[in-house]
């Protein structure tokens, strides 16, 4: 469901952009407008991220095999990467030259309404794909309060709900942006207004490039589940009254919704072996229930000395 879910969000704005940029480019044709020529470049980036996003979650559902035991679900990571380099090279850059051409060369903007029109257009089409995109997010991060939005979308570890999210609010401002310019064009007689446009729109797409590396740069890296999941799971062996404490917990994010956890425990002294067996299964039995995303789990029977006397030895070796 999560996975059909998200689907949902990219194929939304995958057919939003495509009919924006054929509009934008035609209006770009028939006025001469700089702003909307680079408002055209900005949805064929998006219209080829979404793409590259889609190729992204296919190849992350492949099985895993001998060469990725742990599977694929890590590639989207990457590819949410290049479409942030994407966005940065390619957007920004073609919006910034154009920008600074029109300023070199001003001209005044022919058929001003047509440029109107698709601007409204698009922005009725951008505001759809963004209220989708930003339910989306919300539901999966199980965002209730607008307020936690920010840091909800600071912790999320799903690249295709967050590239939308950021692309479409990037896409609204630049808009905003192209309707300055070509309004004090037309009707202030502001010729370089168009071109400053254009250089405003390549610096929103270039800040949200920047927004997405960094964000997509720690999940790339290899990112531990969340605060309240790892809290969680402490909770769950800590309520066990065989075990003593935990010596080690590790988390790691395969995918957006797959964690790895490795943990190592010490049990209460005297236990059985078929006691300690018994044990670690209810744990992960436990753990995965509370935790669906928690798909892998290792846990290690440590005693704390042991533990501590092999952490000591390893320190003293580095």
């Amino acid at each position: 469901m999560q996975a059909r879910n998200t689907h949902k969000v990219v194929y939304a704005a995958l057919i939003g952009n495509t009919l924006i940029a054929f509009s934008k480019f035609a209006a770009a044709a028939i006025t001469g407008s700089s702003a909307m020529l680079s408002e055209a470049v900005h949805s064929v980036v998006d219209t080829g991220n979404q793409g590259l996003l889609l190729l992204g979650m296919k190849r992350a559902e492949r099985p895993a095999d001998a060469a990725h035991p742990f599977g694929y679900g890590a590639e989207i990571f990457f590819w949410a990467f290049v479409v942030a380099i994407l966005i940065f090279a390619v957007g920004a850059g073609i919006s910034l030259f154009e920008g600074v051409y029109k300023l070199l060369n001003p001209h005044p903007i022919e058929r001003a309404y047509v440029n109107y029109i698709v601007l409204g257009l698009a922005f009725v089409f951008e505001g759809v794909a963004w209220v989708i995109a930003y339910r989306e997010f919300r539901r999966a991060e199980r965002v209730k309060r607008p307020l936690r939005f920010f840091s909800a979308l600071q912790q999320s570890k799903d690249p295709t709900v967050f590239t939308v999210l950021f692309e479409d609010s990037a896409a609204l401002l630049g808009l905003v942006a192209a309707f300055a310019g070509v309004a004090a064009t037309d009707l202030l007689g502001l010729e370089w207004a168009d071109g400053v446009a254009s250089i405003v729109i390549g610096a929103i797409l270039a800040g949200t490039a920047v927004l997405l590396a960094y964000e997509t740069k720690g999940l790339l890296i290899g990112e531990a589940a969340s605060r309240t999941v790892v809290r969680g799971i402490r909770d769950i062996v800590g309520d066990n009254p065989k075990i003593l404490g935990i010596n080690e917990l590790r988390t790691l994010h395969l995918a957006p919704y797959e964690i790895l956890l490795a943990i190592s425990v010490d049990f209460a002294d005297g236990l059985s072996s078929e006691a300690v067996e018994e044990a670690v299964s209810v744990l992960e039995l436990k753990i995965k229930k509370r935790y669906p995303q928690v798909t892998r789990v290792f846990i290690e029977v440590q005693s704390k000395r042991r533990h501590d006397q092999f952490v000591a030895e390893d320190e003293a070796s580095a």
